[in-house]
């Protein structure tokens, strides 16, 4: 994976980052390896004998490579304790990881210890590393006589390596109070799965109240009812979000990347600003703490630990000779909602700021890939002025955006935060129907997200209006996507509620075929 720069700089002193980010170089080398120490095989099994289920957040590998992976688990054995803690004792715990070929670890291939340490909410990040190109792989944890479940993952193929197929499911908007991640449920058992997305907003910020909560028995503490702004508060928002045994389930399918939009800090945040309506002048402090956690709870490499309120969640992940990946942030760089429409319409407004689009560029214009698939967090496809937290609010970029593509193979857009199905040409010119298409948006509804939606709704005519929009649902559910050298087959999967229980069947809402060098959707 490569990783681009961090972009916009923090005018924050080094002290001050220090401070925010709290995490010295030593306890992070320590979270993700113990040098030397030998693996607890057996010493292991006795230790920690006050520590009983410790693993009720799961585990989950991501930042895929021909080589490896990062493991990742956070030990919580009261994952909704209300301080954020997990219920875990203030003191370091060692925790040991294993990979083997077979699911009954008969053969461990590699083996290693990493430490779970306060100051990261006691989570570790292991990187896996020599292991065989494009191979099925199978992972646990143990903290003393604790076992956790296995998960499993699959190493990419070595670079330019020759691949018949591809497949990957991408998910967004995980509102867990609005309702059942039953869209989860059916995803993790997908039977071609090698990778999952997900594209922003896994958890969110507000508090949790009567009005909100329209997922049918569940219920939350005091601490939840309060808009999340502190270190503590996130950690315990992300402890809530991830008991779902559903999402548990998908992150023990397949490796996963990540990208964050808005909710993982606050709804519209621009760059270091609080939504226009909130003025906070602490809001760079809830940004660090924001960031702070986001790394805690996902499985993302070294590059992606903040630095006080800047990080780096940008990588390529190249895919053999089939597929570059290249995830996008798109929220921490952006310039500041438009004034009025002249200042929309500056040609030097940016969402994503100049070097990460110098970055992508370069990326789109080296790749070797036959496709080059693309993960933001917010819509690219031109539908009204007046949806400025998109893509639509910096025309001048999208611009830039559209001519970097142009110059790739088979380029692909992914987005999210719309809480809507939706699939879109993407043209050299939007304003002419006839225009040369370039490229193809899929973007995904939300997993839960205001709540069990309904096919067709009051924005239906507003996007599909568009000639190049060729698809909308306003349903919950996922994308699953399989990928060749000569095309790429897109379908997008509904359930028709999630508020009530998560027994809703899934349905093809729409499947379409896209062949290489032409990049068009065809119903299937």
């Amino acid at each position: 994976m490569q990783h681009a720069s961090s972009g916009q700089q923090s005018g924050l002193n080094r002290r001050k980052l220090l401070q925010l980010s709290g995490v010295s170089a030593t306890a992070l080398a320590l979270g993700i390896n113990v040098p030397g120490a030998r693996a607890a095989s057996e010493s292991n099994s006795s230790s920690e004998p006050d520590l009983k289920n410790v693993f009720g957040l799961g585990i989950a590998s991501g930042a895929p490579r021909p080589d490896g992976v990062v493991l990742w688990t956070r030990l919580a054995p009261q994952p909704l304790a209300e301080d954020g803690r997990g219920g875990m004792p203030q003191r370091t715990v060692t925790v040991n990881w294993q990979v083997a070929r077979d699911e009954g670890f008969v053969g461990i291939e590699k083996e290693g210890n990493a430490l779970a340490q306060p100051e990261l909410s006691h989570s570790v990040h292991p990187r896996v590393e020599g292991l065989r190109a494009g191979t099925e792989y199978f992972y646990r944890f143990r903290v003393g006589r604790e076992v956790s479940r296995v998960g499993r993952f699959k190493t990419l193929p070595a670079a330019n390596t020759g691949l018949s197929s591809f497949s990957f499911g991408f998910v967004s908007c995980q509102a867990w109070y609005h309702g059942h991640f039953t869209a989860h449920k059916h995803l993790a058992q997908e039977k071609d799965l090698d990778l999952v997305l997900f594209l922003g907003d896994y958890i969110y910020e507000y508090g949790i109240t009567e009005k909100n909560l329209t997922r049918q028995g569940a219920e939350v503490g005091p601490a939840h009812r309060v808009e999340v702004k502190s270190l503590a508060q996130y950690r315990l928002r992300y402890s809530l979000f991830k008991t779902d045994q559903h999402l548990q389930d998908v992150h023990a399918r397949a490796a996963c990347a990540v990208i964050w939009d808005d909710h993982e800090v606050q709804n519209n945040y621009t760059g270091k600003l609080p939504a226009a309506s909130t003025p906070d002048p602490n809001f760079r402090e809830r940004i660090a703490s924001a960031y702070r956690a986001f790394y805690e709870n996902m499985p993302l490499d070294v590059e992606a630990l903040p630095h006080g309120d800047s990080s780096d969640i940008t990588a390529t992940i190249d895919v053999g000779n089939l597929i570059r990946f290249s995830l996008l942030d798109s929220r921490q760089f952006r310039d500041a909602e438009p004034k009025d429409e002249a200042d929309r319409t500056r040609k030097d407004r940016t969402i994503l700021g100049s070097d990460q689009e110098a970055w992508v560029a370069n990326a789109l214009k080296t790749s070797p890939a036959t496709w080059n698939i693309l993960a933001n967090g917010v819509v690219l496809t031109p539908i009204t002025p007046d949806r400025t937290d998109q893509w639509d609010g910096y025309p001048a970029a999208r611009e830039r955006m559209l001519k970097a593509m142009n110059r790739s193979s088979n380029p692909v857009m992914l987005s999210g935060d719309i809480h809507k199905h939706s699939a879109a040409e993407l043209k050299q010119n939007f304003d002419n129907e006839n225009s040369r298409t370039l490229g193809v948006e899929l973007v995904c509804t939300s997993v839960a997200s205001d709540g069990d939606g309904a096919k067709t709704d009051k924005n239906t005519g507003d996007w599909l209006g568009h000639p190049y929009v060729k698809h909308y649902d306003g349903r919950r559910g996922y994308v699953h996507v399989t990928v060749t050298p000569k095309d790429m087959v897109s379908s997008f999967y509904c359930v028709d509620w999630i508020e009530r229980d998560d027994t809703a069947p899934k349905q093809l809402s729409a499947r379409f075929y896209t062949k290489a060098g032409q990049m068009s959707l065809s119903p299937m």
